[in-house]
């Protein structure tokens, strides 16, 4: 046991009951804020009835909602550095739920889409504060299976979505469904506000800089973040493995299913919902291996991009206008792991830099996969107004998006991979200089992800 502390504490969070506890008030906000984002996956079909617009003005409620996200991925980052997480969660608990009430009234096209962009904006501030809450309560070594899990639960947002605000839309209305799920956001908002600490006593973080607060300091956070090889590969590894279960939950996988594939409305959303299954299962199997064996991070990356292509390429090129049940159920499980993938990203970025960068650098990364979700749901909607309902022809920008990022992804891994050799060896040094042998093989194993004993 140790004494109050009189400053920053150094050493690693303590993790137990009560960071499980804070922890799980800051993912129940995340919980609701993914209801609220995927909420349109369910309600594509109805939304262009009762806004009456086609499929590219469709694609633009999703498109401006992630434009806004991606957007304040870098500013929700210093904010969190700034002021702290428990400040930014509730703001953008109250941004989210008042953008769902906004869509749940809107009268018009317009208003409706300004309450996703409010919507967008409350979600930006959600996941990055989580991933700080993370990294505050729990030890440097659990950081992989945190992120893993908060992914996770954000997927089960994603199941509710599906199997509880459909059935509501579709049988009683537009306004009931979605200003009564608004209520989940009040209810979030209690112990957020009463329980939430931003970290344990004796961890407080490094005061702030007497200059931090001005543009010059701001830049020089971002642009050291940037510079390091460690945040834009995790950058590029969020943007080429999270879109194509994003694109597909989000807007476009109940249209494709059912106007294309011709399934009906309660078997699209059967397959919607094994896409969340099976990625909450793939987050414990991702958080695990990456956890135990930092070395798995590329090749676990890698080897979800190829499979969701193969079996993207299976169900457009397949004979016929409709592919197999069996296949099209391969490519949701396959669409699984492009969640837990994504979170990788944020495994090459929390190494790369120090605890004060952590959200700036978090919020780069987050930023990928929206951006790369934003490119391909436009274009899906402007080639599916192009080719008269084209999916084929619509899905294949999926591949274009993918090879783009897997390019930019084998172009950085040497750089990053060199970096983090550089700390861990250096750190090991450090270590056996301050208490020996013993100390420099703990420091090396936590380096590399791995339990001390």
């Amino acid at each position: 046991m140790t004494g109050p502390a009189t400053g920053p504490a150094t050493e690693d969070p303590p993790g137990g009951r009560r960071a499980v506890a804070v922890w799980c008030i800051g993912v129940a906000v995340y919980f609701v804020a993914v209801i609220f984002r995927t909420s349109l996956g369910v309600a594509g079909l109805e939304a262009a009835d009762r806004f009456h617009v086609n499929a590219s003005a469709l694609s633009t409620f999703s498109l401006l909602q992630l434009l806004v996200y991606a957007g304040m991925q870098v500013p929700v980052g210093l904010m969190v550095d700034r002021l702290g997480t428990k400040r930014v969660l509730t703001l953008g608990a109250v941004l989210f739920t008042a953008g769902q009430v906004g869509f749940a009234l809107s009268p018009t096209y317009g208003t409706a889409l300004a309450a996703r962009a409010l919507l967008g904006c409350g979600d930006a501030m959600t996941f990055i504060s989580v991933l700080r809450l993370g990294t505050r309560w729990f030890p440097a070594r659990r950081g992989p299976l945190m992120a893993q899990l908060a992914g996770l639960v954000g997927m089960a947002g994603n199941l509710v979505s599906t199997l509880v605000l459909a059935p509501v839309l579709h049988g009683f209305g537009w306004v009931p469904a979605f200003a009564g799920s608004a209520a989940a956001g009040l209810l979030v908002l209690v112990p957020l506000v009463l329980f939430l600490r931003d970290h344990p006593e004796g961890h407080e973080p490094a005061p702030a800089a007497p200059a931090a607060g001005g543009a010059g300091f701001v830049r020089s956070r971002i642009r050291d973040s940037w510079r390091e090889p460690g945040t834009r590969l995790g950058l590029w590894v969020h943007f080429t493995t999270q879109f194509p279960a994003m694109v597909f939950l989000l807007l476009w996988g109940m249209p494709f299913l059912v106007e294309a594939q011709g399934l009906q409305r309660t078997t699209a959303a059967g397959l919607l919902t094994l896409v969340v299954a099976s990625n909450m299962g793939f987050g414990l199997v991702y958080g695990q291996i990456i956890g135990r064996r930092q070395a798995a991070r590329i090749p676990l990356a890698l080897g979800t991009v190829g499979l969701t292509a193969a079996l993207w390429g299976s169900v457009l090129a397949y004979p016929g206008q409709r592919a197999p049940m069996w296949l099209l159920a391969a490519l949701c499980v396959v669409l699984g792991t492009c969640g837990p993938a994504s979170m990788i990203g944020f495994d090459f970025a929390r190494p790369a830099n120090p605890p004060e960068r952590q959200g700036t650098a978090s919020g780069i990364t987050n930023m990928g996969g929206f951006l790369a979700s934003m490119t391909t749901l436009l274009a899906v909607g402007v080639l599916l107004d192009a080719t008269g309902d084209d999916y084929r022809i619509a899905f294949s920008s999926v591949f274009a998006v993918e090879l783009l990022g897997l390019a930019q992804i084998l172009r950085l891994r040497g750089a990053a991979l060199g970096r983090e050799r550089e700390r861990e060896h250096h750190r090991a040094r450090g270590a056996a200089a301050d208490g020996g042998p013993a100390a420099a093989r703990a420091a090396a194993a936590c380096a590399q992800g791995r339990p001390t004993g």
